[in-house]
């Protein structure tokens, strides 16, 4: 009688899932990149600023140059580069709300959800983010600065002593115009990634540059001044401005640095953003 032969046992097949490595920070860069430049709202907010700022900044430039011979004020408080780029506040709000609407609108579209599925590191995307949206508003800021005071100077050459950028504090204080627009735009976006809300984001910029500076002047005197003095909006415009009138700022009789006053501002805004980080890190999407 022959022996029963026993199938052997079935081997038990385990299937591999697909491994699904993270996006190197090159891809999520561009891949912020693409979102950033196919939403309408970047484009328009950008032109709307920029022609504000420049076509603005020419209108004022003609004008008071026309009043310089026969308007003592403007004759006494002549100062060209500062008349050419004082108008550029309108692109300073533009900037910041677009810094807002960056992140806000993912939030609100509900689109931050497929972006933390496609990268699950959530600092990374973020980090990418801040990555395009400052190259991009630095390279605007900065165009938008140098044709602001161009043009103005060109407009008024002939009626009132103009400025070039030879002249010592000039060249700074154009560069410097692009700086605090971009460091101004973060900030907006940094209050994009802790409130989630456009209305909120903006409505706690607005606060932040024109609201609560003037309400310190409501305090004592010893409060007011350095409150006024170091508030991050107030030092960081320094390095925007050729000096002319910021004496009102001096503390103990000295007047602080550009460079310092926008040190100081920078430390603002990576305080904004290091909370943004955390606050990402920390709450449900």
């Amino acid at each position: 009688m022959g022996a029963v032969m026993t199938p052997p046992a079935p081997t038990e097949v385990v299937a591999r899932q697909p491994e699904h490595p993270s996006p190197r920070f090159v891809d999520v860069v561009l891949s912020e990149w693409t979102k950033f430049r196919t939403v309408r709202s970047s484009f328009w907010t950008l032109a709307i600023g920029a022609v504000l700022g420049v076509g603005l900044g020419a209108v004022v430039s003609l004008v008071s140059a026309n009043h310089y011979q026969s308007d003592p004020e403007v004759h006494f408080n002549w100062n060209p580069t500062d008349r050419s780029l004082g108008s550029l506040m309108l692109t300073q709000l533009a900037f910041a709300i677009l810094g807002v609407l960056v992140v806000s609108g993912e939030y609100s579209s509900g689109m931050i959800r497929t972006s933390l599925a496609a990268v699950p590191n959530r600092p990374r995307m973020l980090a990418a983010k801040i990555v395009v949206f400052t190259v991009v508003l630095f390279i605007v800021s900065e165009v938008v600065s140098f044709a602001a005071f161009l043009i103005g100077q060109a407009l008024i050459s002939g009626k009132a002593p103009s400025a070039d950028l030879g002249i010592p504090g000039v060249l700074r204080a154009v560069f410097g115009n692009g700086l605090y627009l971009t460091a101004l735009a973060l900030v907006g976006l940094g209050l994009g990634v802790i409130l989630r809300h456009a209305a909120a984001g903006i409505g706690t910029f607005v606060a932040i540059l024109l609201v609560l500076p003037p309400i310190a002047l409501a305090l004592p005197t010893s409060w007011a001044k350095p409150i006024e003095t170091y508030w991050p909006t107030n030092a960081g415009y320094r390095v925007a401005s050729t000096g002319h009138g910021l004496e009102r700022f001096a503390v103990n009789g000295s007047v602080m640095a550009p460079w310092t006053g926008f040190a100081v501002m920078l430390t603002f805004v990576a305080a904004v953003l290091a909370l943004g980080f955390f606050l990402l890190e920390k709450r449900d999407a």
